[in-house]
């Protein structure tokens, strides 16, 4: 059988996929698929996908035969295990259209890349867990960034204390795993904050509705408040992602209040993150947030864990997730901050999954190159949500992560 195919036959067996319905209301799209020399035409329509007769595309995905092969093999390698993958960061493609319509057609097109090859989930060791020793509560904060009601859940009564930073976005429901993992509350004092503005925190009470746009200093502000406030000693910051930067800015700049640091796809300058269809009022932002996001998760990952991490992203407030990026995107610089850390007194870890295109494995080590003394860690068959997309095979990594923080502490 050819590639071409092998690929037509693909595309017809994902017609009515039930997410990909999910993830195309009212999407009316054609779209031409090139492997060097031949095409494939197809039509998405509310989730039908029906291969056709050569017509005029809205979106153009050309690839080389090497490329499209291995969007087939499954499990897909990085870089070929989705349409943004794809579009913004593999060299073997190029995508072409206007770029409203590639944002109101990322979801479908997400998904239908996932539906190419789909794989089993990589088994991993479960681990003891009890959502009843998870508790939630609210603290009010009086910040720069203004006067904040600011959700948390915690777990675990005596330890070093452990912050969970989650992603731009998002917030603290990407740690539930952990924070019901018993051995971490045995072991620990278990904090998960959802940032002002993310989940079930709000918006500061004199908010007068601009757009919301994330600073370091109103990020530093609001996490050094919270820990002043509701724990009230240093603690180890398990940050992703953006949560990652935050927690290497708390190590330079605060490290009176910093135990350690198990930074979680750390980025070293992950410029270009910022797409102004994340907040467009002509793009469903619940749908192409989640599915710019999936796009960097493992395919290896349990589906029923990806679906949650992206779930999450589905709920965002207006603008949140763009603001996070302002930050996270634009104004973070590991070449900076990194330089400004001691590892000998504040130790840090850093964790990088191999299916993560925004804070590569290769940024993470260009990272640790800055903080001597800090530990690097590459985690396969994961990507950039490891702690939801597959909590079983990220926990070795994230113990040795804590581990490294804890002995550093006692033998220094």
């Amino acid at each position: 059988m050819t590639l071409v195919s092998d690929l037509r036959i693909r595309i017809e067996a994902a017609s009515g996929d039930s997410e990909l319905r999910h993830n195309s209301p009212g999407l009316e799209v054609a779209v031409r698929l090139e492997v060097e020399d031949a095409s494939i035409s197809i039509q998405i329509s509310g989730g039908d996908v029906r291969v056709v007769d050569e017509v005029s595309p809205d979106i153009v995905i050309a690839g080389t035969r090497a490329g499209w092969s291995a969007v087939v093999t499954a499990p897909q390698p990085p870089l070929h295990n989705s349409f943004t993958a794809l579009q913004l960061a593999n060299p073997a493609f190029e995508v072409a259209g206007e770029p409203l319509k590639i944002a109101q057609a990322r979801a479908a097109l997400d998904r239908l890349i996932e539906c190419i090859a789909p794989v089993m989930a990589t088994e991993a060791t479960a681990f003891e867990s009890d959502l009843s020793q998870v508790s939630g509560k609210y603290v009010d904060l009086d910040t720069q960034g203004g006067h904040c009601r600011v959700y948390y859940e915690t777990a675990g009564e005596s330890g070093v204390p452990l912050v969970f930073l989650h992603t731009a976005g998002a917030d603290g429901r990407q740690y539930l795993e952990q924070m019901a993992d018993c051995e971490l509350a045995s072991r620990f004092r278990l904090f998960a904050p959802d940032m002002p503005y993310h989940g079930r925190s709000m918006p500061p009470r004199d908010w007068d509705g601009e757009p919301y746009c994330l600073t370091s200093v109103v990020y530093l502000a609001w996490l050094t408040d919270f820990v002043e406030t509701v724990i009230g000693e240093p603690a180890i910051y398990v940050g992703g992602s953006m949560g990652a930067a935050i927690a290497l800015t708390m190590a330079a700049q605060r490290p009176n209040m910093t135990y350690g640091v198990v930074a979680l796809e750390p980025p070293f300058q992950s410029k270009g993150r910022q797409n102004p269809f994340q907040n467009h009022v002509c793009v469903h932002a619940g749908l192409h947030n989640s599915a710019f996001t999936r796009g960097l998760m493992s395919p290896s990952s349990p589906i029923d864990h990806r679906r949650v991490a992206s779930w999450i992203y589905t709920q965002g407030a207006p603008g949140v997730y763009y603001g996070d990026l302002a930050f996270y995107s634009e104004e973070f610089d590991g070449a900076e901050i990194g330089p400004l850390i001691d590892a000998s007194s504040t130790p840090v870890a850093l964790l990088s999954g191999v299916y993560d295109f925004s804070a590569t494995p290769e940024d993470g080590a260009k990272l640790a190159s800055t903080i001597p003394g800090a530990l690097h860690i590459v985690m396969d068959r994961l990507g950039h949500f490891p702690a939801t997309e597959h909590p079983a095979l990220f926990r070795p990594h994230l113990m040795r992560g804590i581990e490294h923080v804890t002995n550093q502490r006692v033998t220094k």
